[in-house]
C-alpha cells in the first residue's frame, strides 16, 4: 500500500489555518438595512429573526449596530410613507432611503449603497411604471392583454432615483430591477447631475427567483399581480446571464452582483472567470430564512451552516456578499 500522498497532514490544527485556500472577513460583507417612513418604532420582520424595519430617527443607531460588528458597508433599503403607479416617492428629496442616507453619511463611517429599484414605492409592487402589451396568438383578434413594466419609462425614473440618492450622499448606486439598458442610463444620470465618481453595482444576474419571499414582507415590495418573470431572468439560464453581465459591463457597471447566491453559485464562478470586475453575490431572505427555520426545528447548528454557506459564496468567486448573516457571521470571526 502506496501512501507517499497523505493530505491528512496539511488538517491538523496549527498547519489548517495556513494553507486555508479562502478566507471570510468582516470586510467581504454587506448588511441590508430597512428604513420605513410609516412607524415610529422598530418593527421585528417575522420571517427573517433578528432583523428589523427602523423608522428612519433610527437609521443612525441601526447603522452603528452593524458597524461595531466590524462590517463597514451597508446597503438601505426604503417603506415610503406612500406610494402611487410611478413610484415617485423613489426619487423626493425627502424620500426615506434620502433622508436616512444623509443622516447616516453625517454621523457614521459606514459605507452606503442605496437600493435603486420601485417595487417598494408603486402601489402595485412591480420595478417600474406599466403599460400594456398584447400576448401572442394564432389569430391576433383573439389575443389577451396583460401588464407588464414599461422599460423605458423606468430608465427615466431610475436616472432621478439614482441622482437623488448621490444628491444625498450615497456612496455606491445599485440598481435592481432587471431593467434592459438600466447600468447606462444611471451612468448617464449620475454624470450628468454631477456624480462621475459614484459607482454602479448592478444586479447583473437576477433571477425570477422563489427564493425572495421573505424580502418582499420586509420591503411591502410583494408585486399585486402577477410575477416579475417578464423582466427577471429565467433560472433555467446560464449562458443568459453571461450577455446580461457583458451588457451591464459595456454600459459602464463597476460591480457585478449576481441575486440569488447559493442556487446560483455557478453563475457566480462563471463570472468570476470570464469577468475582471469585482463580482457580488446576495445571500437573499429564503436563504436566510431556510436555515434559521431549520436551526429552530434542532436540525442545524446556525452559526456553523452560516459561515459555511458565506464561504462558498467566496469560495465560488464573489469578492463581496450582500447577506443577513452579516453581523452574526462577523462577530463570529
Amino acid at each position: 500500500m502506496d501512501l507517499t500522498h497523505r493530505p491528512r497532514r496539511l488538517r491538523r490544527d496549527r498547519i489548517r489555518g495556513l494553507v486555508s485556500e479562502t478566507s471570510l472577513e468582516p470586510a467581504d460583507l454587506i448588511a441590508p438595512v430597512f428604513v420605513d417612513a410609516t412607524t415610529d418604532e422598530r418593527v421585528p420582520i417575522e420571517s427573517m429573526p433578528g432583523h428589523e424595519r427602523v423608522p428612519i430617527a433610527e437609521a443612525v443607531p441601526r447603522v452603528e449596530e452593524v458597524l461595531a460588528t466590524g462590517v463597514e458597508a451597508v446597503m438601505l433599503f426604503g417603506i415610503p410613507e406612500s406610494k402611487d403607479p410611478e413610484g415617485s416617492r423613489a426619487w423626493a428629496a425627502d424620500g426615506v432611503v434620502q433622508e436616512a442616507t444623509r443622516r447616516i453619511m453625517g454621523e457614521t463611517d459606514a459605507y452606503v449603497i442605496t437600493d435603486a429599484c420601485l417595487c417598494e414605492y408603486t402601489d402595485h409592487g412591480h420595478c417600474g411604471p406599466l403599460e400594456e402589451e398584447l400576448a401572442e396568438a394564432a389569430d391576433p383578434g383573439m389575443a389577451d392583454s396583460t401588464m407588464t413594466v414599461d422599460n423605458d419609462a423606468t430608465l427615466e425614473a431610475l436616472q432621478r432615483i439614482a441622482a437623488s440618492q448621490a444628491r444625498a450622499g450615497a456612496d455606491m448606486i445599485a440598481p435592481s430591477g432587471m431593467i434592459d439598458g438600466m447600468v447606462g442610463a444611471i451612468r448617464e444620470g449620475l454624470d450628468g447631475a454631477g456624480y462621475p465618481e459614484v459607482p454602479i453595482m448592478s444586479y447583473a444576474a437576477k433571477y425570477e427567483s422563489a427564493f425572495y419571499g421573505p424580502f418582499r414582507d420586509a420591503a411591502d415590495g410583494a408585486p399585486a399581480f402577477g410575477d416579475r418573470r417578464h423582466y427577471q431572468m429565467d433560472p433555467a439560464n446560464a449562458r443568459e446571464a453571461r450577455r446580461e453581465v457583458a451588457l451591464d459591463v459595456k454600459q459602464g457597471a463597476d460591480v457585478l452582483m449576481v441575486k440569488p447566491a447559493l442556487p446560483y453559485l455557478d453563475i457566480v464562478s462563471d463570472l468570476r472567470r470570464e469577468f475582471d470586475h469585482p463580482i457580488a453575490a446576495y445571500n437573499v431572505s429564503g436563504e436566510y430564512a431556510m436555515l434559521h427555520a431549520a436551526a429552530d426545528r434542532g436540525w442545524l447548528e446556525l452559526e456553523a451552516v452560516a459561515r459555511e454557506s458565506l464561504l462558498s459564496i467566496k469560495r465560488a468567486g464573489a469578492d463581496l456578499i450582500l447577506t443577513y448573516f452579516a453581523e452574526d457571521v462577523a462577530r463570529s470571526l
